[in-house]
């Protein structure tokens, strides 16, 4: 099957549903950084399966964490524990209670999706009736289930599947008095990132998580930081809200915490946590031995190798080598999730498009971005080829003017 088996008319069937467009590429192994498509051909990850595998493809000790798993407890009914999952949760636990000063409780999720769901329901459950309202920021990104897409800030997305779910506001993303306004008695929770992601790689100004925080504390309402893209040492800390100093009710968590696996996760303290009773929740595959076991090997292989520091080294390294590049405006985020601004006319688009033919992987987050999240243990080397790949194509469109037509 070659690369563009799909869509060049070779007369096979596609045997997905047509919700992601096209396939640019069959993509059939990786290593590290690298990935190689059907044809033989290597290119650089820089987006990581969208700031997931951040150990790298194929990373020997969570392959191997996974292989041994498989062969001795892969999943049980939630009726029961297995040590897995318990050692898992309580890691992430001691995690989040140094960051945040409390010990909590976790509820395990296949995805990001279903992390924020868990945390919605835990806001309504601990509001109690009349007390549901969640207020969210425009330009955010929660989730495709019919809740947290409601809670995603993005009214286009919302269009094709109304009428939306009840109960979901939006006010314009850090803009303090907007979010103080929406908030009165019926909002339960606050749901914001740290960063953006989806958004266009945008930080959270200085100052507004922690006055998101003091505004919650006024009223009672939930601090849901939604961690699904910033988690796990992705920002240079192990979660981004830990940058302004903050301390959430509720943190949801995913892609980077199984390098790959299928795995997400809800935290709460207790004292939020126990507004749950059995029966309001649930998941047949939460907590498999399975995924937990990959849990497991991250955040042992993370901490082996401090990777918040890593993300810290290697996002400044590829400031550096973007900086005062013909075509470039800028560089935005933290850590390893950035935001390369493209000077007015050049396409992002364009670019994703034209770096993708060149041997590199990244994406166009939206008109004017390319965002950059490749794995937290890029090499130097890696790093420098993928800079000059990215200002190559952006310096060809901006000389053949192919943006602006």
């Amino acid at each position: 099957m070659s690369a563009h088996a799909f869509d060049v008319g070779g007369g096979e069937h596609c045997p997905f549903m047509p919700v992601f467009g096209p396939p640019a590429r069959m993509i059939v192994r990786g290593s590290g950084t690298e990935v190689w498509d059907s044809e033989g051909r290597r290119l650089l990850d820089f987006l990581s399966g969208i700031a997931v595998v951040s150990l790298g493809h194929a990373n020997e000790r969570v392959a191997q964490a996974i292989s041994d798993q498989a062969r001795t407890l892969v999943h049980v009914s939630n009726f029961f524990a297995n040590p897995v999952a318990t050692s898992a949760a309580q890691q992430i636990d001691a995690l989040l209670a140094e960051a945040t000063g409390q010990h909590g409780q976790i509820f395990f999720t296949n995805s990001g999706a279903e992390a924020n769901e868990c945390a919605i329901k835990l806001a309504r459950r601990h509001g109690g009736r009349g007390r549901h309202t969640v207020v969210s920021a425009l330009g955010s990104f929660h989730g495709r289930t019919l809740a947290t897409l409601a809670a995603t800030g993005q009214p286009s997305k919302h269009e094709p599947f109304q009428p939306m779910p009840e109960g979901f506001r939006h006010v314009a993303w850090g803009d303090l008095d907007a979010m103080t306004a929406a908030v009165d008695a019926s909002v339960a929770a606050v749901l914001i990132e740290s960063i953006q992601g989806e958004g266009g790689v945008q930080p959270a100004p200085v100052g507004y998580l922690e006055g998101i925080r003091a505004l919650c504390d006024a009223t009672g309402a939930l601090m849901i930081v939604d961690e699904v893209q910033t988690g796990f040492a992705r920002t240079g800390r192990w979660f981004g809200f830990e940058h302004a100093g903050v301390s959430p009710d509720v943190v949801t968590m995913a892609k980077g915490m199984g390098n790959g696996m299928p795995v997400g996760a809800c935290w709460a303290p207790n004292s939020i946590a126990r507004s749950f009773s059995p029966g309001d929740h649930g998941s047949t595959f939460s907590g498999t031995a399975l995924a937990t076991s990959a849990v497991l090997a991250v955040i042992e292989e993370m901490t082996r190798l401090d990777a918040p520091a890593l993300a810290v080294a290697g996002g400044e390294r590829i400031r550096q080598a973007l900086a005062d590049r013909p075509g470039i405006d800028g560089v935005r985020g933290s850590g390893l999730l950035l935001g390369v601004e493209l000077a007015s006319g050049v396409v992002a688009a364009d670019v994703a498009a034209g770096c993708l033919e060149s041997g590199l992987i990244v994406n166009a987050v939206n008109a004017s971005t390319i965002r950059l999240a490749p794995p937290l243990t890029v090499s130097e080397a890696e790093i420098d080829e993928a800079a000059e790949i990215l200002s190559g194509v952006v310096s060809r469109l901006v000389s053949e003017g192919t943006s602006d037509e």
